[in-house]
């Protein structure tokens, strides 16, 4: 790794200010003085200090989406056995988990990191992260029923969700089934379960399509990919960071 890179990552400066850091004579690698930009380091092994001070290597953020099939519990460890979204993942030297859960029947999005400041505000309410979802519910005798929903509806613990975003993708009223595609702004456990439960309708398939700006895009069931720069810095700047 380049040197001012490993010292920008690490929180000495900016990538800038670590360039005029190095020209200044400010740094040593195992000892010596090193003024050369571009000057290549192995942070594992080699010792760099800056103005004396031994800089140690920030573990490095990482940032995955991942198409979680149904029949995987999203989980670093299950006590069960049963496999996890884990299983799905490459070894990484970082350990990552999941930012919010879909339960073990949901397929869909879900984001991944050992970012914790960010995951702390892409799972908090104050924030208001979208998440939608592609809904088959059965039981839906009465579309109006939906605008429950989009009122938002008291579950059992008597919390009121809030005001859901429905479209109607397609309804058969002779057998009562209906595609849907429902935005929520919030992460309960179950939550688009139990809501639909709530006004008389079971869900038969329930995938989560987007988080934030994020989509399933490019996918495969199973698949993973990390996150492009730009994306990380576009969903921390909605996350407030």
């Amino acid at each position: 790794m380049r040197l001012q890179k490993f010292l920008s990552r690490a929180g000495v400066a900016s990538r800038r200010a670590c360039e005029e850091i190095i020209k200044e004579g400010r740094v040593k690698v195992n000892g010596k003085v090193v003024t050369t930009l571009g000057t290549r380091v192995d942070p594992e092994k080699e010792e760099v200090q800056v103005d004396g001070k031994v800089i140690s290597p920030e573990e490095r953020k990482v940032y995955l989406l991942l198409y979680k099939p149904p029949g995987y519990i999203t989980s670093v460890k299950d006590t069960h056995g049963r496999p996890t979204v884990m299983d799905l993942l490459p070894k990484l030297k970082e350990r990552v988990y999941p930012v919010g859960r879909l339960d073990k029947e949901t397929e869909g999005l879900l984001f991944l990191t050992n970012d914790g400041k960010l995951a702390h505000r892409l799972t908090h309410p104050r924030y208001g992260i979208s998440k939608k979802y592609f809904v088959k519910v059965q039981g839906l005798d009465d579309p109006e029923k939906l605008k429950k929903l989009e009122r938002g509806i008291t579950l059992e613990e008597g919390y009121k969700t809030s005001p859901a975003k429905i479209r109607v993708l397609d309804h058969d009223p002779s057998g009562r089934r209906a595609k849907l595609e429902v935005e929520i702004h919030e992460g309960r456990k179950r939550q688009v379960r139990r809501m639909f439960s709530k006004i008389g309708c079971g869900v038969v398939k329930l995938k989560r399509i987007q988080f934030s700006f994020l989509s399933l895009k490019g996918l495969k069931e199973g698949s993973y990919r990390f996150l492009k720069e730009d994306e990380v810095r576009k969903l921390k700047k909605e996350a407030g960071l």
